[in-house]
C-alpha cells in the first residue's frame, strides 16, 4: 500500500536498536522534520546539476516532488526513495551544449533515455528479479553503492571545501556531533540540525569576521560573504518557474544513451542499500522502481525538467536517522513542490554556504559508500579471487577520480558512469574467462565454483 502508514510505538521515540518501517511513521509533526531534512540532502546536488546543465533549477526542484510522489506510488510504497536531479547526464549534455543544441534539445534527447529506462524496467519486472542477480551479484551491487558514495568525493574535495574550509570542518565535526551524542529526535535530524549550525556560523562569521577571500562555487577567487543574500533580495515570493517542450534531435539522443547503463546500475544499487537497511525483499519491486525512474524522468523533462534518479544523500539519512517511512518522502516531495512555487525561499536555502555543505556531504557520501561495504560482508564476498578483486577496485579508483575517458571528440565517460561500467563489464567479462562453473547459492544470488588451482 502506499498510504495507510502504523503509528511507530507512542509516535514520539525510537528505542535503540529499533527502526521505523516503510509502513510506519512517528507523529506528523516528526515526519514533517524528517521530510524536511530530506528536502535539505537532496537540496544542493538537485540544485546544482540542472545550473551545471543550463536548466531551470527552480522547476528541477518542483519536478522532483513530483517524481518522487510518482515513484512511491508505482513501488506501492514499499521502497522509500527520493528522486532528485541525475548527474549522470552531465557529461552527455555538455556535449551537446558544445555543439549548440539548446535546452529543448538536451531535455528531449534525456526524455528518450528516461522512455529506455523504462522498458528495461518492464524487461527486469517480467522476466524476474533473478536477471537482475546474474548481472548485478553482490560484488557488483556493493561495488555499484561504494563507487556512488566514494565517487562523489570530488564534490567535496574540489567544489565544496575549498569555498571555507573552517567551516566545513567545524560543520562536519558538529553533525557527527549531533548524530552520535544526541539521542531521540534531535539525534535523528542530526544533519539537519548540522547544517542549520554551519550556517547561522557562517551568517555570524560575516557581521564579526567580514568577508572571506576564497574560491566561489564557480572556482573564481574572490572577497566575498560566506551568506550571499543578494539573489534571495531579488526574488520572488510566489511564481512559476520557467516551463518548455522538448526537441528531439538523433545526434543528441546517441549521445545521452549511454547513462542509462549507469542509471540502471545506480538504482539497483540504490534500491539494494535500501533493502539491506530494511531488511525487507525489494527483489520484487526492482522492476518497478527502474520503470519509475524512467517514467519519472519522462515526466520530468517533458516539461523541460531535469533527469532524476533515486538519491544516495536520501538514503544516507535513513542510514543515519533509521526513519524509513514514506511519509517523510510525500512530506518532502510536497515541500519540494512548493519551493518551485516560492522562488525566494529556494534562493535562502541555496544561498547555504559551499564550506557547510562540504561538511554535510563528506558525511553523506561517506556513509553511503560504507554500505556497499555492508553488502560485501554480509554476502560473504571472496575478494581473495582476482575476478572480484580486480574490476571493483579498477571501478572504484576510476570513479573516485574520477577519470574521464574520452570515447570521441565530443563524448566522454566519467567518474560514476566510466566506474559502473568498469565494474559491471570488467566483472562479467573476466568471470566467463575465469576457471568455476556457476552454482546456485542461498538467497538466489549467483555464487561460483573456484577453480582449486586459483
Amino acid at each position: 500500500m502506499a498510504f495507510g502508514w502504523k503509528l511507530h510505538g507512542d509516535g514520539k521515540t525510537l528505542p535503540p536498536g529499533e527502526v521505523v518501517k516503510p509502513n510506519e511513521r512517528l507523529s506528523w509533526p516528526r515526519m514533517v522534520g524528517f521530510g524536511a531534512q530530506h528536502v535539505i540532502a537532496m537540496f544542493g546536488a538537485t540544485f546544482v546539476f540542472p545550473l551545471v546543465m543550463g536548466l531551470d533549477a527552480n522547476l528541477a526542484i518542483m519536478m522532483s516532488g513530483v517524481a518522487t510522489i510518482l515513484f512511491l506510488l508505482m513501488v506501492q510504497g514499499k521502497i522509500p526513495s527520493y528522486l532528485g536531479t541525475s548527474a549522470s547526464f552531465v557529461g552527455a549534455v555538455a556535449a551537446i551544449r558544445a555543439a549548440q543544441g539548446d535546452s529543448a534539445t538536451v531535455t528531449g534527447a534525456i526524455l528518450v533515455a528516461g522512455l529506455v529506462l523504462a522498458v528495461v524496467g518492464v524487461v527486469i519486472h517480467y522476466l524476474g528479479v533473478q536477471i537482475i542477480h546474474k548481472i548485478f551479484p553482490p560484488v557488483v551491487t556493493g561495488a555499484v553503492v561504494m563507487l556512488i558514495g566514494f565517487g562523489l568525493a570530488y564534490v567535496v574535495a574540489d567544489v565544496y571545501w575549498p569555498q571555507d574550509h573552517w567551516i566545513a570542518l567545524i560543520t562536519m565535526a558538529a553533525t557527527a556531533l549531533f548524530l552520535v551524542v544526541f539521542k531521540g529526535f534531535l539525534g535523528r535530524i542530526g544533519i539537519l540540525l548540522g547544517l542549520v549550525f554551519g550556517y547561522v556560523l557562517s551568517w555570524v562569521l560575516d557581521m564579526t569576521a567580514g568577508k572571506i577571500t576564497a574560491p566561489t562555487g564557480s572556482g573564481e577567487i574572490t572577497s566575498h560573504f560566506r551568506v550571499d543574500f543578494s539573489s534571495v533580495e531579488k526574488a520572488s515570493w510566489i511564481g512559476l518557474p520557467e516551463f518548455h517542450g522538448p526537441t528531439f534531435k538523433v545526434s543528441a539522443i546517441i549521445v545521452v544513451l549511454p547513462a542509462v547503463i549507469a542509471l540502471i546500475a545506480e538504482n539497483v544499487g540504490h534500491v539494494k542499500a535500501v533493502g539491506e537497511m530494511t531488511g525487507a525483499d525489494v527483489d520484487p519491486y526492482m522492476g518497478r522502481a527502474v520503470v519509475a525512474d524512467g517514467l519519472a524522468t519522462v515526466v520530468a523533462t517533458s516539461v523541460g525538467g531535469s533527469p532524476t534518479t533515486t538519491y544516495a544523500e536520501n538514503i544516507g539519512v535513513m542510514a543515519a536517522t533509521r526513519v524509513y517511512s514514506t511519509a517523510a518522502y510525500y512530506v518532502a516531495a510536497v515541500i519540494a513542490i512548493l519551493f518551485g512555487l516560492i522562488p525566494k525561499f529556494g534562493a535562502l536555502v541555496a544561498a547555504t554556504p559551499g564550506g557547510v555543505l562540504g561538511g554535510i556531504t563528506v558525511i553523506l557520501y561517506g556513509m553511503i559508500g560504507l554500505l556497499g561495504a555492508k553488502i560485501w560482508i554480509e554476502n560473504r564476498v571472496d575478494f581473495s579471487d582476482p575476478v572480484n578483486m580486480v574490476p571493483i577496485g579498477a571501478g572504484i579508483i576510476l570513479a573516485i577520480g574520477p577519470v574521464t575517458h574520452l570515447i570521441t571528440g565530443d563524448f566522454a565517460l566519467a567518474g560514476i558512469a566510466l566506474g559502473t561500467i568498469v565494474v559491471l563489464g570488467g566483472y562479467h567479462l573476466l568471470r566467463a574467462l575465469a576457471h568455476g562453473p556457476r552454482k546456485e547459492v542461498s538467497g538466489g544470488e549467483i555464487g561460483f565454483e573456484r577453480d582449486a588451482a586459483s
